[in-house]
């Protein structure tokens, strides 16, 4: 089991910092920090597109953030004086948070997840230096514990900005 869902039972704590740690080793994690993503999945800067997991059910969904910043090597020419993320780098962020949810499933093989297909992608507004992008990515189907789909929703300020369905797949 991965040490971010170990679970475990002990017996009473007897410090507050020992209460704490039981805490954290009884009840699964539902947010995980940067360096915690790192040690679930392989992208680094500047492709690791995801701050910070703020909410994760194992085996139904992940909610993950991304701060957009104009310090981003992607707005130097997407567009000049017009800086606009991506589209393509806002569902790669998606996948990312989708694979947070991969990655934690029981029984799945170990390997790269990479995607199989992409369908129903649309785009609604964009994002911008400034924004906050919060990703929610649910796990539909799980298929030969090789092939997964997802939907994936992006928002900021609570406007939906881009939508799709994710198919990923193992290589070993």
């Amino acid at each position: 089991m991965s040490i971010l869902t170990d679970v475990h039972t002990h017996s009473a704590p007897a410090t507050p910092e020992a209460d704490s740690e039981v805490l954290d080793r009884v009840t699964p994690k539902s947010v995980y920090t940067i360096e915690q993503i790192h040690q679930l999945l392989p992208h680094r800067y500047p492709f690791s597109l995801v701050d910070r997991i703020v909410d994760f059910v194992p085996g139904k969904l992940a909610v993950g953030i991304k701060n957009v910043t104009f310090n981003e090597p992607h707005f130097q020419g997407h567009f000049p004086g017009r800086p606009i993320m991506p589209g393509v780098l806002i569902v790669e962020a998606m996948a990312q948070v989708g694979g947070v949810v991969l990655t934690q499933l029981p029984d799945v093989p170990k390997g790269l997840f990479m995607f199989a297909g992409i369908d129903k992608v649309r785009f609604r507004r964009p994002v911008v230096p400034g924004d906050q992008l919060v990703m929610t990515v649910e796990l539909l189907s799980v298929k030969r514990r090789r092939f997964g789909k997802m939907q994936g929703r992006a928002e900021v300020d609570g406007f939906l900005v881009a939508e799709g369905e994710l198919m990923f797949s193992i290589v070993d």
